[in-house]
């Protein structure tokens, strides 16, 4: 069970357990708005902590691609390498995320037509083992990762909505 090998593995949780996630409905077609989230310089413009992300493996944002996150907060800086597990156009887009080989989070993006647009639910796993999350914090700035992944998915959908129903 991957919930079993999580909590032997060290993590408080196991993997399946939800951290935070919340749900926007757009006035855009579904393909449209996987389009954007697929695109990885405009997913880096609409979240808050990611300043860039570029393609390392792979020609494409589909499922075995790998990219580089280059965040920010404040003056620290930080990179993640992601694996996208999940690309299923105008429905799913989601990564794994790791610091070096140790594992950070997943980042999911569940899209379902609805109303004439659609519903965007993302959401985000917390993965790091209990003996990395004070380093994280002092890498990141961040000590209550839950409450800041809250508060920026907020923002990510506003800002994914507001330029979605613009264009």
């Amino acid at each position: 069970m991957i919930g079993e090998a999580a909590t032997r593995a060290g993590y408080d949780r196991p993997m399946t357990e939800l951290s935070v996630s919340a749900t926007v409905q757009i006035n855009a077609s579904p393909e449209r708005v996987y389009g954007m989230i697929t695109d990885l310089p405009t997913l880096a413009s609409l979240a808050e902590e990611a300043v860039s992300m570029q393609l390392r493996k792979g020609d494409a944002v589909r499922k075995g691609a790998v990219f580089v996150g280059h965040n920010e907060n404040g003056g620290r800086r930080w990179h993640t390498t992601c694996t996208v597990t999940d690309a299923e156009p105008g429905r799913t887009f989601a990564f794994d995320v790791r610091s070096a080989v140790i594992p950070v989070a997943r980042w999911q993006y569940d899209i379902v037509a609805s109303d004439g647009g659609c519903r965007v639910t993302e959401s985000t796993w917390d993965r790091r083992p209990r003996w990395f999350r004070k380093l994280a914090s002092m890498a990141t700035g961040v000590n209550d990762r839950a409450a800041a992944n809250a508060e920026h998915i907020q923002l990510t959908l506003r800002r994914l909505k507001q330029r979605a129903e613009a264009e």
